[in-house]
């Protein structure tokens, strides 16, 4: 199984009764369980977009949102989310979060990018863009599309989290 980059939009709220669900269970269980519409999967494709969007140019403050929308930040203690046996990232690094100030700033940002006119700097034989940005051999649909299709995928998650104030949790998983 690969391990790959999620993202669930949450009330702060509900983050807090994971906390207090974990601090109150003998095993550390948080009872995290977001629903299913609100939990993005964005595959291998948060180094890829950063990437293209280096190579395509893309300013500092855009360039930093579009991390922030898929690193998070440490500023929000998830220590409770990252506790054996119930772990939602073993994987990768400790879980991060954006509060919902931070969601609605990154959301602005990443509607300001224009992914389409950044991949032009990529080479138009596909081989050469896999290897130029350090992507899989093989992306069935092809690279352009996978980038595109997860970063609207981005885009939407965060402005649907923004219109509705929540926050956003980040794991591999």
């Amino acid at each position: 199984m690969a391990v790959t980059q999620q993202l669930a939009r949450i009330p702060a709220e509900h983050l807090a009764f994971c906390h207090k669900s974990a601090g109150e269970s003998p095993d550390g269980d948080p009872h995290w369980d977001p629903p299913t519409a609100d939990v993005l999967d964005l595959d291998w494709a948060p180094a890829l977009l950063e990437s293209v969007c280096e190579l395509g140019g893309l300013d500092d403050v855009h360039l930093n949102a579009l991390r922030h929308s898929t690193e998070g930040d440490t500023a929000i203690d998830l220590g409770f989310l990252n506790t054996h046996p119930h772990a939602i990232g073993p994987f990768g690094p400790a879980p991060t979060a954006l509060p919902a100030a931070q969601v609605a700033r990154v959301s602005e940002l990443l509607w300001q990018i224009d992914l389409p006119a950044l991949l032009t700097a990529l080479p138009t034989e596909e081989t050469e863009a896999v290897s130029l940005i350090g992507g899989p051999a093989l992306i069935v649909g092809g690279m352009r599309k996978y980038l595109l299709d997860h970063f609207d995928a981005l885009r939407e998650f965060y402005h649907d989290a923004s219109q509705r104030r929540l926050l956003v949790v980040l794991w591999w998983d």
